[in-house]
């Protein structure tokens, strides 16, 4: 029996975040009802390079229900309210006051359905002054001062994937299991708010406290703001390698034992990560200059034997490629497609649901419910 088995989800969902959270729970056992608008989650229409469907809505909507309803008519509002009244969950990610306008504010549904937990996911969160504005991925990136620190120094630039969203849809998870086990043990619900921007202002307290404390972090690109050596060098036949120094015998080891310069490696001027810092251009160019007399395959063997951190700068390719990637297969309408699987590894081995047509399992739902 998976761990959310018995559990009834309704997600009033589209785009990336909620859909996140409502995925790990569809994953977990929980049914999951996902309500889409009669033109459909316009993630559907994102792209169509995943054997003609959408690549983010495959990766997000497996084992869910697709149930289309236009909530501006009294007989789907009403069969909204007859799911919430038996559901576990209630996700919407719809802009902050719009579940209000459509008759469904969380507060009246929590005063109606007690043990009903609510989850709002936004971008700037339900109260504040950009509460009401529409908000993306992009647009937290930018605001959250993310953009700043990402990308090489000539300009910002966005994280090459949807962390905003990601980072809310699994905040907005985690809080969902924790309000999951609360009302196994009070048996009340509880109103859930996440937004993109909180997500992304807690992964940036390092360089937040960095920037009060006098130092803000400048953009390097892949070279690290505070440690040296840690970035990409090049071996002789032109592959991007990338080392991480952590400690100063780690330093010791790489000097002697990698770069062949014993002299260098009890060098006092180059002894700790401070004075490495100080002199980084000079630490980087003696690393790049002993990296550049060999050839990767070589250079590898070198660093694996010193036990030094080191990984090559792949691109999507080389991810394909990659001997660690695992994969999953998920039904689609238009036939199975792989894709990584989910990061935690359990004793069991999971199965994983089918992406839904839009509408697919609308007149199931309406039989069942209305």
């Amino acid at each position: 029996m998976l761990p959310l088995e018995g559990l009834l989800v309704v997600s009033l969902e589209q785009a990336v975040a909620a859909p996140t959270c409502t995925c790990r729970m569809a994953d977990a056992g929980a049914r999951v009802i996902k309500i889409e608008r009669p033109e459909g989650d316009f993630a559907r229409g994102y792209d169509q390079l995943a054997r003609g469907e959408s690549a983010y809505f495959v990766w997000l909507n497996r084992g869910k229900e697709s149930v289309v309803l236009d909530l501006t008519t009294d007989a789907d509002k009403a069969l909204l309210e007859k799911l919430l009244a038996k559901a576990d969950v209630f996700v919407q990610n719809l802009k902050p006051g719009a579940i209000a306008k459509l008759g469904f504010p969380i507060d009246r549904l929590r005063r109606d359905y007690p043990r009903l937990i609510c989850c709002s996911i936004s971008g700037f969160g339900e109260t504040g002054p950009y509460a009401a504005r529409k908000s993306y991925d992009l647009l937290v990136q930018a605001e959250s001062g993310l953009a700043s620190l990402t990308g090489g120094p000539e300009a910002p630039a966005r994280v090459g994937v949807s962390v905003t969203d990601v980072a809310a849809g699994m905040n907005a998870y985690e809080a969902l299991l924790e309000a999951l086990i609360a009302r196994g043990r009070t048996g009340q619900g509880a109103s859930l708010s996440v937004s993109l921007f909180d997500a992304m202002a807690d992964w940036m307290t390092v360089p937040l406290l960095q920037h009060e404390g006098g130092r803000s972090p400048k953009r390097l690109g892949l070279a690290h703001p505070s440690i040296a050596p840690y970035g990409v060098f090049k071996s002789r036949d032109g592959a991007d390698i990338l080392i991480s120094i952590q400690n100063d015998r780690e330093w010791r080891v790489l000097a002697k034992d990698v770069l062949g310069d014993a002299v260098l490696a009890a060098a006092p001027l180059f002894a700790t990560n401070a004075e490495r810092m100080k002199r980084r251009t000079e630490t980087d160019g003696k690393v790049a200059a002993a990296f550049g007399r060999h050839d990767v395959d070589e250079l590898s063997r070198k660093l694996a034997a010193a036990d030094i951190a080191f990984g090559r700068v792949n691109d999507v390719a080389g991810l394909i490629a990659h001997p660690h990637l695992r994969r999953i297969s998920v039904e689609t309408p238009s036939g199975p497609v792989s894709y990584p699987a989910p990061a935690p590894i359990r004793d069991e081995t999971r199965t994983y649901g089918a992406i839904p047509k839009l509408g697919e399992h609308t007149e199931t739902v309406r039989r069942e419910f209305g």
